[in-house]
This record gives C-alpha cells, sequence and structure tokens, in this order.
C-alpha cells in the first residue's frame, strides 16, 4: 500500500515522541517555505582577502551617485568594501582596540585577573567589542560600544574621525530619521553638564546638525533625557516612526512630539523583557524581534505589547548558550524568504557564533522555526546589496542565498521527522519510498530509523542513497514507529521535498 507522510512546516524538537508525532522533529540549514522543506541557498565569497579582526557589524549603504558601500567594524578595525577593493578607515586618533570575546559585566569575578581591588567589583565592562552604524546623508557614522561617535566622509583616502562634540563614551548610536532632516542619538552616554557617564543617558544632536550637542547653544534643538526604571542601556532601533531602546530589563518606546523643551518623549512599555546584547534585535516592517537576557525570543509591534514567542527547538539554545558571550548573538532577516535569524555561540562549539535559529514571519510557513549550523561573527539582510551578507570568525566575507555550494565547497544539511506511526493499531513493513523532489542536486540520502515503542532505542535503520532522477529508494524495515530522515552534503547540494510516500505492508499486531 501507499501511505504519503506530510507534515506541517516548522521544527518541534523539544517534545516528547508522541507530542511531537506528526511533526518535523529536527534539522540543519533546511527552511520551510510554501509548507515545505527545501535547503537553504549557498554562498559566494565577495573579498579574496580576509577583513582584519574579528566582524561584530556589517552596515551596507549607497552613497548620492548610487555606488554601494560594505563597512565592516571588527575589535581592531574599521573597513570599508567599495567597487570590489577593500579600504581601511579606521580612525587614527579617539579609537581603542577591543576584546574579542566576553567576560560578563563590570563586578566581582569578572574581567582581567587582578583587575580592581580584592573582593571589590572591576570598574570597566569586559564585552567583545561591537559596533553600532548609521548613515548621515551618503556619510558614514560608526560607533564602536563604549567610545565616541566617528564620521566617515565619504572619501576612501582618508580615515574616519571623531564627529564633533559628541559624547566622549557611547553604548549605542543610531540615526533617527524626520521629516525634513535628522538627529544623531548617542543611548548610554556621558551627561552633558557633569560629563559622567550614565548608561541611561539619551542625548541627541540638533535636528540637522550631527556636530551641534550643546543644549544651550543659540537655536540648538540638541536635548538629553534621562531613562527610568535602573540598569543600563544596551541598544537601540527606530522602528517604523518610533524609536526603540532598549535597557537589560525593559523596553521604551520614544515618539517625537516636536516640543522645543521636549522634542521627543520616552514610555516604558515593557518590563521583564530586556535585550541580551547590542546586535540581537531586528526590526522588519513595524516590528521589532529580539532575545532578552532569560534567553526568551519576543516581538513588539508599534502601538501593542512585547509578546513572548512561542519557539518549540528553544531548548538547546536556551541551555546551551555560551557563558558570558551573550553580546554576540546576532539578529538579522532576510526579506526574500520572510524570516528573521539569529545567530549564536553554542558552548559545545566554543564561544563563537556557530548555530543559528529561524522564525518565518508569513504566509503559510508563520511561526514555522527552523536551524543550523554556521559560523557567522556578523550578518545583514539584502538591500541595497543584491545578498544577504555574512562574516565568519577569521574575517572571510561570502554573499548568502547565491549558489548551491560553500564558496564551493560542500556544506552538509538534513531534516528529520519525529517518530510516527504508519498504522497506530499494526506493525508495517517499509519496502522502500517513492521521493517527492524539486530542484534536486547532488545525493540525497534517505534514512529510515523504527522501533516498535517510544521509548525503545531505535532497533533499526535502513538506508539509502538517493542521485537526482532515482525512482524509488529501496527500504526493508519492520516496525511501529517510523523516523524519516533526508540529508546530504555535496557540492552543489540541494533540494525542496515535497510529500514523499512510503511503500509498506502490514507485518502483523505487536
Amino acid at each position: 500500500m501507499k501511505i504519503p507522510f506530510e507534515l506541517p512546516p516548522g521544527l518541534n524538537g523539544d517534545d516528547t515522541t508522541f507530542a511531537a508525532s506528526g511533526r518535523w522533529a529536527d534539522g540543519s540549514n533546511v527552511r520551510f517555505r510554501l509548507g515545505q522543506p527545501e535547503v537553504i541557498g549557498g554562498w559566494e565569497r565577495l573579498l579574496s582577502d580576509p577583513l582584519a579582526g574579528v566582524c561584530r557589524g556589517v552596515f551596507p549603504w549607497t552613497d548620492n551617485a548610487g555606488v554601494l558601500n560594505i563597512s565592516f567594524g571588527t575589535h581592531s578595525k574599521l573597513q570599508l568594501w567599495r567597487g570590489g577593493a577593500l579600504f581601511d578607515v579606521t580612525p587614527t586618533t579617539g579609537f581603542t582596540v577591543g576584546a574579542i570575546d566576553g567576560a560578563g559585566s563590570a563586578g566581582f569575578g569578572t574581567g582581567g585577573f587582578g583587575v580592581g581591588g580584592f573582593g571589590l567589583p572591576s570598574v570597566s565592562d569586559y564585552f567583545p567589542l561591537t559596533w553600532s552604524f548609521g548613515a548621515w546623508g551618503q556619510q558614514l557614522l560608526a560607533c564602536p560600544r563604549n567610545q565616541t561617535i566617528f564620521a566617515w566622509t565619504n572619501d576612501t583616502a582618508q580615515r574616519a574621525q571623531p564627529l564633533a562634540n559628541a559624547p566622549a563614551s557611547v553604548t549605542h548610536m543610531l540615526v533617527a530619521p524626520l521629516n525634513g532632516g535628522y538627529q544623531v542619538f548617542a543611548l548610554g552616554c556621558n551627561e552633558e553638564v557633569s560629563g559622567t557617564f550614565n548608561p541611561l543617558c539619551v542625548r541627541h544632536s540638533s535636528v540637522r546638525n550631527n556636530a551641534q550637542w550643546s543644549t544651550s547653544a543659540s537655536g540648538s534643538t540638541a536635548r538629553e533625557y534621562i531613562l527610568t526604571g535602573g540598569g543600563r542601556i544596551v541598544a537601540g532601533r527606530m522602528c517604523g516612526p518610533g524609536l526603540l531602546v532598549w535597557t537589560g530589563d525593559a523596553l521604551f518606546l520614544g515618539t517625537f512630539v516636536g516640543a522645543l523643551n521636549q522634542p521627543w518623549r520616552f514610555d516604558r512599555v515593557g518590563r521583564n523583557c530586556g535585550l541580551l546584547g547590542p546586535n540581537s534585535v531586528v526590526v522588519v516592517g513595524q516590528a521589532a524581534f529580539w532575545v532578552s537576557p532569560d534567553r526568551q525570543f519576543y516581538r513588539y509591534a508599534l502601538g501593542g505589547q512585547p509578546e513572548p514567542i512561542a519557539c518549540p527547538i528553544r531548548r538547546d539554545f536556551a541551555e546551551e548558550l555560551a557563558a558570558s558571550q551573550g553580546d554576540k548573538v546576532v539578529a538579522s532577516s532576510n526579506a526574500e524568504f520572510s524570516e528573521v535569524r539569529f545567530d549564536y555561540p553554542d558552548r559545545r562549539d566554543g564561544f563563537e557564533n556557530s548555530r543559528y535559529l529561524a522564525l518565518a514571519l508569513s504566509g503559510q510557513d508563520a511561526g514555522a522555526w527552523h536551524r543550523g549550523q554556521m559560523a557567522r561573527t556578523a550578518f545583514v539582510d539584502a538591500g541595497p546589496s543584491a545578498y544577504p551578507i555574512g562574516v565568519t570568525y577569521d574575517g572571510s566575507v561570502f554573499l548568502h542565498e547565491k549558489g548551491r555550494s560553500a564558496d564551493g565547497g560542500s556544506f552538509s544539511w538534513f531534516i528529520e521527522s519525529a517518530d510516527n506511526y504508519l498504522d497506530p493499531e499494526a506493525t508495517m513493513l517499509v519496502r522502500g519510498l517513492w521521493p517527492d523532489f524539486r530542484d534536486q542536486v547532488g545525493p540525497v540520502t534517505v534514512s529510515v530509523a523504527g522501533r516498535f515503542h517510544p521509548q525503545d532505542a531505535n532497533a533499526t535503520t535502513a538506508v539509502a542513497s538517493m542521485a537526482p532522477g532515482d525512482a524509488k529508494a529501496d527500504l526493508l524495515i519492520s516496525a511501529r514507529l517510523f523516523r524519516l530522515r533526508f540529508a546530504g552534503e555535496s557540492a552543489p547540494t540541494g533540494c525542496r521535498i515535497g510529500k514523499p510516500t512510503f511503500d509498506a505492508t502490514f507485518g502483523g499486531k505487536f
């Protein structure tokens, strides 16, 4: 008899055998599109030579001539790609090389050995150096965490320079577009009068004048605000007309009201939903998606409240996130496939980003999660670049969703179902599988593992390799519970999996 095998989109790997039955349970580098699993696109190298340092930020933009620029912020350099060449625009003054790894925030037991008095907290933070970027017209503004803001004036022969009058220490910088102009925001910075660093201080420049930061100067629209509630600002993002600011505990919404004495108003819109790291949030349309310090995923849309996002494959992320390395988590979007992605450091692989989780946002795949093993320290969506851009620990820069290989080499992928009954009342003998593949390139390994009871170890496994065009996988396995797995690793590799069908017969009661 023919028994179709059709499962809904999304992985559900954190549940028990019976609870997850009828679902895909595990996978790597396989997403869901139009309800069916398909292998992700490959990647091709953008630069022949690697970046200098470990990259924590990528920012593409176009200048007034429509020329694409891509800036890369590493722990030791600010570099720029233009026209196929890489330029070093690292500031010669005011910039300090930062750390590669994190050791937690300031406190007893953190930081370098011997730093601070015995039993006292160290006076410095120990974070991997991350960057925040913004475009001021065709110019680049770049801020290495806890340093000042730098400006690069669109001349590859020149280095970036400190932005005049900007605060000396800034946690996160962003550019807020307004009707008729721009403002630069320093989130977590030195207070204007005292010069003391306040992790909850928000300052912005005058409209259309990024060098005007004095609130008392004639005609100035620069202002200063202090957020309430304690903690420290982690990062901010523009979301439609609103400015979202996250602390380690809360989310604030900045609204432009246009009053001379208070151009912006900041209201707390959520608590216990703070931000894990400065790059662990991405905005898609008028909604933000992020990871909180308790390793929960959240969503916030303008006009609503922060909402946790159910993730049925969260356990590995929550339990295996490398300690003190949360600042390395990178959130990004992929507009082509309407998904958001979170790259993170898994302690089983070391201290660097090595795996990712991704969530489909719209269509019949909305709410479907997938994951994969891929080492990327920085990631950004396409637009204005033609493809998403990812960077590895060694500084290699790749264009993603391009081709069907890992820059000419192989990459591995698989997707595996939970245990499923073909007939809940009888033992079944599976004799083969008719595949339903589209756009297959490279061999696909089909495996069926069978057992008789949920608590049993897998009793038998039948494996077959299918080349493109093969009509059937010949298998022979008898069981009650069956787990189906498709996998590949070649160059090129990939396929879309439709509705495969088992060739099975009754094997008797058991």
